[in-house]
């Protein structure tokens, strides 16, 4: 701890709180606190009274100046001239009229004085029942160190409630008793004060703060801050797992990532090695279902070579798709951009896709124009689109419908490919995206299909910097939206249309 002497604390203690006791203002200090009105009412009296009564006493001595001259002028015997001259009577009158009218403005200040509110009797506050409304420990100390005063919250930190813990008792003491099997930790000290933080043995914190009180004094303030420390420390607990969480999820993430990417590795190596082998066996297979070196002998060879070209082809089939998929999911398939307008692309997609429609029984139908231009690769965004329908088509039974359609926005186009199929309950389209997922091997299976289709599409998709959504019911239908942005010079056109 500090000492009194580097505290720079001195103090009277808190002897100087008690207010002096009030005494009777002068007169002259009475009529400061006067209101306005009070004041004006007593001043237009005082100064009313003084010209009454000088105008009386003027007119008084004038008349009797006339009557002096009168006489004079005359020269009327003594008798005549009592008759005329004022007598010191008349001043009487004035004297009498002038003591009336001051009491007239005597009675009307003492009404205007009357009015004014009273003066509030001033109460003097005791330093203990201070101290004792102070809801934490408070203690004051001299220079020396001795104890002035404290409240009770203080002794009661102490453990010592109602001890004699009386005046004069030592600030090293007091001090002792409260670190008294725990240790201090000092939070910032300076002329103005010193702050410590004090964790007791049985897990308590206290806060303790000491500030001068004069030249000769100082004053201890203590609180309790147990609970805000235990919430600081649980907060920076919950801190610290969730950097650890975050932590251990961005080096599960780069892991992910890195088995992705090798994952689309493996794939693209091995389809790669394996289309090479397939390309001979179906090549041979071809060569001898020609029977280009000679006849086979046995007709039921023929039969053999076209299943192993049928499967060799399904096979190649399958391997291509898979490093489609792993080129694009990977991004190392490079994309020729150029404006694309998306009307002459689901023209196209459409007559292309015509006659197998008409030979499934179905309906496929073409949505009005856009008139949207996309910024993309075509071949790409062909691939995309074709998939989509050819899905369509797999999945829809004869009689049904399947529509095409592109509706343009402010800032991009959805193209949309909805048909009238089986449908797929939520659990499906949750995992139809995924390659190779369960739900998705058992529907291609049946419909002689890789599975790979949707995943390749959403890829196409956000690799042009869209995305793709699936809207399905059971027995209804499927509605599958890509949103792709337009081309720049193209939304500025839309943009300064719908300005105009």
């Amino acid at each position: 701890m500090r000492s009194t002497e580097v505290s720079g604390v001195d103090g009277d203690g808190l002897a100087a709180i008690r207010s002096p006791k009030a005494t009777e203002p002068p007169l002259w200090r009475r009529a400061q606190t006067l209101p306005p009105m009070a004041l004006a009412i007593t001043l237009v009296a005082l100064i009313g009274t003084t010209l009454c009564i000088a105008m009386d006493l003027g007119a008084a001595i004038a008349d009797h100046r006339e009557h002096q001259q009168v006489v004079s002028r005359l020269g009327l015997d003594q008798p005549a001239a009592a008759a005329l001259v004022t007598t010191e009577a008349d001043l009487g009158g004035v004297w009498q009229r002038g003591t009336a009218t001051g009491l007239l403005a005597v009675l009307v200040i003492g009404l205007a004085w009357r009015r004014r509110r009273p003066e509030p009797v001033r109460q003097t506050v005791d330093a203990r029942d201070l101290l004792s409304s102070i809801p934490f420990g408070v203690a004051c100390w001299t220079r020396e160190g001795e104890l002035i005063t404290c409240n009770e919250q203080y002794r009661a930190r102490l453990d010592l409630p109602g001890s004699p813990l009386v005046a004069g008792a030592p600030y090293p003491t007091s001090i002792g008793q409260l670190s008294a099997g725990g240790y201090m930790h000092l939070l910032r000290e300076n002329q103005d004060n010193r702050l410590i933080e004090l964790h007791r043995a049985d897990g308590s914190c206290l806060l303790i703060d000491e500030r001068p009180l004069g030249p000769h004094a100082f004053i201890t303030l203590i609180s309790d801050v147990t609970e805000t420390r235990r919430t600081d420390q649980l907060l920076a607990t919950i801190r610290e797992e969730q950097r650890l969480l975050a932590r251990r999820y961005h080096e599960e993430k780069l892991k992910a990532e890195a088995a992705n990417r090798a994952k689309s590795n493996f794939l693209a190596h091995l389809s790669h090695d394996i289309r090479t082998p397939l390309n001979h066996i179906i090549g041979f297979a071809e060569l001898m279902r020609q029977q280009t070196y000679g006849a086979l002998g046995d007709a039921r060879y023929l039969n053999y070579v076209e299943a192993v070209k049928g499967s060799g082809e399904r096979l190649l089939s399958y391997f291509a798709s898979i490093l489609e998929l792993a080129e694009f999911d990977s991004g190392r398939r490079p994309q020729r951009l150029e404006p694309i307008d998306v009307d002459d692309l689901l023209l196209a997609t459409t007559r292309r896709f015509s006659a197998g429609a008409m030979q499934a029984g179905l309906g496929l139908q073409l949505g009005e124009r856009c008139g949207a231009t996309l910024l993309g690769d075509r071949g790409a965004l062909e691939r995309m689109i074709g998939n989509l329908v050819e899905n369509a088509l797999r999945f829809t039974p004869r009689g049904g419908r399947i529509k095409l359609g592109g509706h343009a926005a402010m800032d991009g186009v959805v193209i949309e490919i909805t048909d009238s199929g089986v449908g797929m309950s939520e659990q499906q389209i949750e995992q139809l995206s995924l390659p190779f997922s369960y739900s998705d091997a058992v529907l291609t299976r049946a419909q002689q299909g890789a599975g790979l289709g949707i995943a390749i599409a959403r890829a196409i998709a956000e690799a042009s910097g869209g995305r793709l959504a699936i809207d399905s019911r059971q027995g209804i239908g499927t509605t599958i939206a890509i949103s792709l942005p337009l081309q720049p010079e193209a939304v500025m056109t839309l943009t300064t249309a719908a300005a105009a």
